[in-house]
C-alpha cells in the first residue's frame, strides 16, 4: 500500500484554489533555516518541515541553485542574499524613510528608542528604528519578530482588525506567562485589544519582560485602516505607566500624525 503522506484537505475555498502550495513550504522551509543560522541536514529539515526526505532535498537544492542557500556537506544554511533583499525592500518603503525623521524627533526628545511594526500574522515585524544611548535586554533591530498578543504595538495593530478577528487572533495567540504581569486569559487579551481602540493606543506594562514597558499608537492610511504601528520601549525604572501617558504619548502621537501626512499627499 503505497505510504500518505498528507492528510486529506478539506474542500478548498476559491481562494484557496489561487494559492501555491509549493511556494508556501518553500517559504516555511526559508524561516526554518533562517531559525537555524548554523545550518541543518536533510533529515533535520524534513523532520522540522514536515515533508519527505526526497521533498525536503528538493527544496534545498532549489534554494542552493537560486543562491539562497548555501550547502556545505551534510548541511544547508541561508545565504547573506535573502538579507539583501530585506535591505532592498526596507530600503525601498518609502513611508519609512519619509517616517524616520519623526521616530528620530521622538528618539532624542526622550532619550529613548523608536520602533516601528507592521502586523505578520500572530507576529509584529520590526520595520524602521531610531535606537538611543541606552541598552534594553531585548535586542531589537529590523525584521526582529516579537509575539503580537504581549507588545504594545501588536495590541495596537490587532486593534484596527474587526472584533471577529480580534477574538479569532486572541485565541489563536496562545497567552502565556512571560512574566508574572502577561495577560494570559484570551478574553482578557480580546478585551485588552478593544481598549487599546477605544482609547487609540497601547501600554504594556512588563507582560513581556519584567522591566520593560512600552506605549504604542497606530498608523493609518488615508482611508483610516490601520497599516503599522509606532512605539517607545522603556525601561520601567525610567518611567512609570502614568509618566508614559502624560510624556511619552503626545510625542508618539504628534510623530503619527505627521507620518500619516504621507498618505495624504503621495
Amino acid at each position: 500500500m503505497k505510504r500518505q503522506t498528507e492528510s486529506t484537505a478539506p474542500e478548498a475555498s476559491p481562494h484557496d484554489r489561487d494559492r501555491v502550495g509549493a511556494l508556501e513550504k518553500g517559504l516555511a522551509v526559508m524561516e526554518i533555516l533562517a531559525a537555524r543560522p548554523d545550518g541543518m541536514t536533510l533529515t533535520e529539515m524534513a523532520e522540522a518541515a514536515g515533508l519527505t526526505r526526497a521533498g525536503a532535498r528538493r527544496f534545498l537544492l532549489t534554494l542552493v541553485a537560486s543562491g539562497y542557500a548555501l550547502q556545505d556537506g551534510r548541511r544547508f544554511r541561508l545565504s547573506p542574499r535573502l538579507l539583501t533583499v530585506a535591505r532592498t525592500w526596507v530600503g525601498g518603503a518609502s513611508l519609512w524613510s519619509f517616517a524616520e525623521p519623526f521616530m528620530r524627533e521622538v528618539s532624542e526628545s526622550l532619550n529613548e528608542s523608536c520602533s516601528a511594526a507592521v502586523l505578520s500574522d500572530l507576529d509584529v515585524v520590526y520595520v524602521a528604528r531610531v535606537g538611543s544611548t541606552r541598552i534594553l535586554s531585548v535586542a531589537l533591530h529590523v525584521g526582529t519578530r516579537l509575539p503580537a498578543w504581549c507588545t504594545s504595538m501588536g495590541r495596537v495593530l490587532v486593534a484596527g482588525l474587526p472584533d471577529t478577528e480580534v477574538d479569532a487572533f486572541a485565541r489563536r495567540a496562545d497567552p502565556r506567562a512571560l512574566t508574572p504581569k502577561s495577560l494570559t486569559d484570551p478574553a482578557a487579551l480580546a478585551a485588552a485589544i478593544r481598549q487599546a481602540r477605544a482609547d487609540g493606543f497601547a501600554l504594556v506594562d512588563e507582560e513581556l519582560e519584567l522591566g520593560l514597558r512600552s506605549i504604542a499608537v497606530p498608523i493609518r492610511d488615508r482611508a483610516g485602516k490601520t497599516v503599522a504601528a509606532i512605539n517607545v520601549s522603556t525601561q520601567a525604572a525610567r518611567f512609570t505607566a502614568a509618566e508614559m501617558r502624560r510624556e511619552i504619548l503626545p510625542l508618539l502621537r504628534k510623530a503619527a500624525a505627521g507620518i500619516e501626512d504621507y498618505f495624504v499627499v503621495q
